[in-house]
């Protein structure tokens, strides 16, 4: 035993004079690696979609030097993917991809501000020209008129932050989060994003001090409308169900309005992206 004790204190005093060994990391190439139904497992995108977005963000992540072991911008894109598909576990995406902890931890805000960047060309309300097609989109789906986008919130799960202001985040399930506020079309695609409120915000105080309200307020979407559920206020161009419907024609319009905002209902498949 005292011998066991004395080899661990004589590796304990090398580290220190000596420095840890270094690590030689085997980089991973997932991309040309791995089968399309392995790397949409893992990335939770497909080749050919990851293709496109590195395209859009490629400049961004590349390195100003010739160094041979320079982080491919391919490689900075999947560790971030993989990162948000496994929830956050940074060790595991590190030694899936190759990498120390701490190169993987710079990588991902990298990347993630490069896509940040993207969001207004991709998030926006439809341009006028569009507004008739976005109508005829939803009134296909349960006949109800003049619809351009549905709108709810969802709930990002965050770590406490912290500090005297920490149970502001906590929600009414008890967690800590973001309380985010969506807007989709009736094919889930994102139109709008408010994404900095705390956990304990309503959903109808999101709305009534965003910059949405205020474009509708200012009539930029003349005859549109947004379909809300209950909890929020109704106004002329924001139409939510009926409490206590009664005659026949209050029970269409709440099984039309139900039907129509059911894609909505659905946007939650957007986070299974990092489940």
């Amino acid at each position: 035993m005292d011998n066991i004790m004395l080899n661990d204190d004589l590796d304990f005093l090398d580290v220190i004079e000596f420095g840890y060994p270094r690590q030689i990391y085997i980089r991973s190439e997932p991309f040309h690696d791995m089968d399309n139904l392995s790397f949409f497992r893992r990335f939770r995108l497909t080749k050919p979609t990851v293709l496109n977005l590195l395209a859009e963000i490629e400049d961004d992540l590349e390195f100003n030097n010739d160094l041979n072991n320079s982080i491919s911008p391919m490689n900075q894109l999947l560790t971030c993917l993989r990162y948000y598909a496994s929830a956050g576990h940074l060790i595991s995406v590190a030694d899936a991809m190759g990498m120390h902890v701490s190169t993987t931890s710079r990588i991902i805000p990298r990347v993630s501000n490069a896509l940040c960047r993207l969001a207004r060309n991709y998030i926006k309300m439809p341009a006028q020209a569009e507004m008739i097609h976005v109508q005829h989109q939803f009134h296909q789906m349960a006949s109800f008129p003049r619809v351009i986008g549905c709108l709810d919130g969802t709930h990002i799960k965050i770590q406490s932050p912290g500090g005297e202001d920490a149970e502001v985040f906590r929600n009414r399930k008890g967690y800590f989060s973001i309380n985010t506020q969506a807007v989709c079309s009736s094919n889930l695609k994102i139109l709008d994003l408010v994404a900095r409120w705390p956990g304990s915000t309503h959903d109808a105080t999101i709305f009534m001090n965003s910059r949405l309200r205020a474009r509708f307020e200012n009539n930029e979407f003349p005859n549109c409308l947004l379909l809300g559920d209950s909890g929020y206020p109704v106004k002329t161009y924001l139409l939510t169900p009926l409490g206590n419907p009664t005659t026949r024609v209050e029970q269409l319009y709440n099984e039309s309005h139900i039907r129509t905002r059911n894609c909505i209902e659905r946007f939650n498949l957007w986070l299974s992206l990092h489940k």
